[in-house]
């Protein structure tokens, strides 16, 4: 079965870390979602380097944090917050590419999903 991120995560957001880097976290709503997630595989650099549009270099880290449940994805800004061009100084803005994922997760009733891992 397919979920979409959004339908899964308690929280998705991004903010700035810093002038020069912009940060997504996504928090779930439990382990089980969590795990799934993470066995997906989807939230990897090339992943998130095509759907922001950046070089692959620029998605600097994906930190998966268990105890949270969440992953914390790390980006170079394209434009240096409060620069001329900034479009979101704050960078509250960013996190809308993410909402839309989709991903397998294990049929609960079966514990096999409907395309290959």
């Amino acid at each position: 079965m397919r979920i979409r991120l959004a339908d899964v995560a308690h929280v998705i957001r991004s903010k700035n870390a810093g002038p020069f880097e912009l940060t997504l976290d996504i928090l779930f709503q439990d382990r089980r979602d969590f795990e799934s997630a993470r066995r997906a595989k989807v939230l990897d650099r090339a992943f998130i380097a095509r759907l922001y549009r950046l070089p692959v270099e620029d998605v600097l880290r994906i930190i998966y944090f268990e105890p949270a449940h969440a992953v914390k994805i790390t980006l170079r800004r394209r434009v240096v917050s409060g620069a001329p061009g900034d479009s979101d100084i704050y960078g509250a803005q960013q996190h809308a590419p993410l909402l839309d994922i989709e991903f397998a997760v294990e049929d609960q009733a079966h514990g096999r999903t409907d395309s290959p891992p």
